[in-house]
């Protein structure tokens, strides 16, 4: 016997939804909030751990899907690890390593997986990963790296279209390495390789973010010889074993950096708990040009705006130059300063992509991207870095409307200059707001933002976006 559902009571297939974040603009940031530990220092930290048989415990490390991704990694060649999310706190050992081949789905997911390269190439004298994924950023090649590992005595070769890296190494020996620019992952990579290669390695045109001196300092204390953190010339004396240690990531000045913003593009006052002035000082010096006001004491910052925003000029560069990380959230300053503010992008080439977004939003934004080129109107050969400049003219009013987050950080822009915006700015794509903030909407509640999640179906995002 079969049972009649009448018509009108068929329930058809639900239309996918996604999660989105719904802001209402308006409200002033006002209050303290507590800065996390930072995500580019606990990666590369926990990359290390791979240097060593012994128990390496990591504290105030950041709950997010990047973080989790690495541990994954990590345990899919062989270290146990322990992650205690209610007290940010990791327990990774590395004991064995019973496998050198990084699986390809974890390393499509963010950039940092290949820094598992230089710690397997020291210990166990071999590597194999695909290329490295994450934001959509533009090039993001790792010719430093391997150029690195080449000169170290490691035999690199490349598969399938470039894009499969494997790596054999009888040893590693200490060089001289002269980077062409000073990669943040390359840096790193070359560095912890060094650790166990034999004899000295100087690292010239080292990079000098404090991620790097967090990542040095870390080594050091596990029995390596490194000098020179913090310059752009290190110095690696390599030694034959690395011990256990614990080790607290630093804060994240990249969070820090995005909450001041929030707070003076918002008219608000907010006190950063946990942050050191030195690391933010690029930041800092723009917002107190632009006009805010910033007071340190230890290690919290409280900021808030002036009697009026100016327009400045900013510049992207490898620290301590402007943060490619703070680009966006500042351009979203920049549209409510009285006049004309410029953006150089010295670092990626197509992170200004987001500027679509903001005109949408009734943002005047001019992009132009600045390549040399030879006298045929070419790419000028041997370009290895070019930039991108936006001019804006602000003060404008913005609007809310729905919009996407292309990577971390734009997505972290695009949160602010929700709150701004006139009405309802509704923000798709948070996934990539899990790689980089952690509890970021809460965070925003507590300062009194008016934001909620919800879910909303895919059709209408991608028809509207």
């Amino acid at each position: 016997m079969s049972i009649q559902i009448p018509e009108s009571t068929v329930i058809s297939n639900p239309p996918p939804t996604e999660r989105v974040l719904r802001i209402r603009g308006g409200a002033p940031l006002r209050g303290t909030v507590a800065i996390g530990g930072s995500k580019n220092a606990a990666l590369p930290s926990l990359a290390a751990t791979l240097l060593t048989a012994d128990e390496c415990v990591l504290t105030n490390v950041p709950d997010l899907a990047d973080i989790g991704t690495m541990l994954s990694l990590l345990r899919s060649l062989g270290a146990e690890a322990e992650h205690d999310r209610a007290r940010r706190r990791v327990r990774i050992r590395a004991a064995e390593i019973t496998h050198t081949d990084a699986p390809a789905d974890l390393v499509a997911k963010m950039r940092a997986s290949f820094l598992v390269a230089g710690p397997l190439l020291a210990r166990i004298g071999e590597m194999s990963a695909s290329a490295p994924g994450g934001c959509q950023l533009g090039a993001r090649p790792v010719d430093v790296d391997v150029r690195g590992f080449r000169q170290m005595g490691a035999a690199i070769a490349f598969a399938g279209d470039g894009q499969r890296i494997t790596g054999r190494a009888s040893g590693l020996r200490g060089t001289p390495i002269y980077m062409d620019y000073p990669s943040h992952t390359g840096t790193e990579n070359l560095l912890m390789a060094a650790t166990l290669a034999s004899g000295r390695t100087t690292i010239v045109h080292a990079a000098c973010e404090p991620e790097i001196v967090h990542l040095g300092n870390m080594l050091n204390r596990m029995g390596a010889r490194i000098s020179g953190l913090g310059s752009p010339t290190i110095t690696v004396d390599g030694v034959d074993r690395l011990h256990g240690v614990s080790e607290r990531i630093l804060p994240d000045r990249l969070e820090a950096g995005t909450f001041a913003i929030g707070a003076v593009i918002t008219g608000g006052e907010v006190t950063l708990d946990d942050t050191r002035e030195t690391d933010m000082l690029p930041l800092t010096a723009k917002l107190r040009e632009a006009g805010a006001e910033i007071w340190s004491d230890c290690d919290r910052m409280l900021v808030r705006p002036g009697a009026s925003l100016r327009p400045v000029e900013i510049q992207t560069l490898p620290f301590p130059g402007f943060p490619t990380d703070l680009q966006a959230a500042f351009a979203v300053l920049m549209t409510q300063a009285n006049g004309l503010s410029k953006i150089h992008e010295r670092v990626f080439d197509d992170r200004l992509r987001y500027t679509d977004q903001l005109r949408a939003m009734g943002a005047t934004v001019r992009v132009e991207r600045l390549q040399p080129l030879d006298n045929d109107g070419h790419p000028a050969f041997g370009t290895i870095r070019y930039g991108t400049h936006a001019e804006i003219w602000g003060p404008t009013s913005l609007t809310g409307r729905p919009v996407r987050c292309l990577d971390i950080r734009a997505g972290a822009g695009a949160v602010l200059a929700g709150l701004v915006a006139t009405g309802e700015t509704v923000i798709s794509a948070l996934h990539h707001l899990d790689r980089g903030y952690e509890g970021f909407v809460e965070k925003l509640k507590g300062l009194g933002a008016d934001v909620e999640e919800s879910v909303a179906p895919v059709a209408e995002m991608i028809a509207t976006v």
